[in-house]
């Protein structure tokens, strides 16, 4: 049976890592929802453009545009509200002392650079020389736990923080649905359970009638495109889940049997990772189209 589903959500983040924006509605380009990611912080002490995985801080940091993205400018200024509630901005002279203070770590704030500026991209120093250990603490899991299979990823991740040109962890959008978040809080029945933590572009509810069965739907769209309003993506695999999604967001504390269900129960993976086919306008109400 095809999904009677619709966008619930929409959701940009102008910051890596920094909490993001709800929106109504979004142009979605090739490289996803229009702004998304536009700015990211340079960790000045290890080297490479950083997010929560490294700085877990960082997501108690919010992002917002001070004007609206377009298309000819995709990442304009940002204000940005640290935990005490200081307002600064990309604009201000002494951003990066604030937010490297909020963050206890040096940092500076930068925008979008072009691609061909592979230094800017280029992954800092790791935080051990272990490889494995290295993985464990990014990913959030434990020694006896299996690491997640990345051979689907884009291979320039491996050298570089993100695909060049971008701040995104490997793909332009991230899509949930609602039903995989209630999976999770039933079986997490004191956790809680939030969007915040898990930072989709798209959060899509097909409705819990349809969804008894099935506690992961959108793993059935892998290797399908989906279309909402006049754009088209392409699902291409599972949001293999990172140490992020345990970490505290404002009100919601340090949780880390989230990530221990989630290997468990959800084979690693919540929502799914996908490209962009035919680029266009979502909104929230959007019905889904399984093409």
């Amino acid at each position: 049976m095809e999904p009677n589903a619709t966008i619930r959500q929409v959701w940009r983040y102008p910051a890596k890592s920094m909490l993001g924006e709800p929106l109504e509605a979004t142009a979605v380009t090739p490289a996803g929802v229009l702004g998304d990611r536009g700015w990211a912080v340079r960790d000045e002490v290890r080297g490479g453009i950083r997010g929560a995985k490294k700085i877990s801080k960082l997501m108690g940091l919010r992002a917002a545009y001070l004007r609206p993205p377009t298309v000819d400018d995709p990442n304009p200024p940002i204000s940005i509200t640290l935990p005490d509630g200081t307002v600064t901005g990309s604009g201000a002279a002494d951003v990066n002392e604030l937010v490297s203070a909020a963050l206890d770590h040096q940092v500076t704030l930068w925008p979008l650079q072009p691609a061909t500026d592979l230094d800017h991209y280029r992954r800092g120093a790791a935080d051990s020389d272990d490889f494995l250990q290295e993985m464990r603490a990014v990913f959030g899991r434990e020694v006896d736990e299996p690491l997640p299979d990345l051979t689907g990823f884009p291979p320039e991740i491996f050298e570089y923080e993100s695909p060049l040109g971008t701040y995104l962890d490997a793909f332009p959008l991230l899509i949930m649905t609602t039903t995989s978040m209630r999976s999770l809080q039933a079986l997490l029945p004191d956790s809680q359970i939030d969007v915040r933590r898990f930072r989709p572009n798209l959060l899509v509810d097909i409705g819990a009638e349809q969804s008894d069965d099935d506690p992961w739907p959108e793993m059935a769209w892998i290797g399908r495109q989906v279309a909402f309003g006049d754009a088209v993506f392409e699902i291409v695999m599972g949001c293999p889940r990172c140490v992020m999604i345990t970490l505290p967001v404002e009100e919601l504390p340090t949780d880390r049997t989230i990530m221990r269900t989630v290997v468990r129960e959800a084979d690693q993976n919540l929502g799914v990772y996908a490209t962009v086919v035919e680029p266009g306008t979502v909104r929230v109400g959007d019905q889904m189209r399984l093409l």
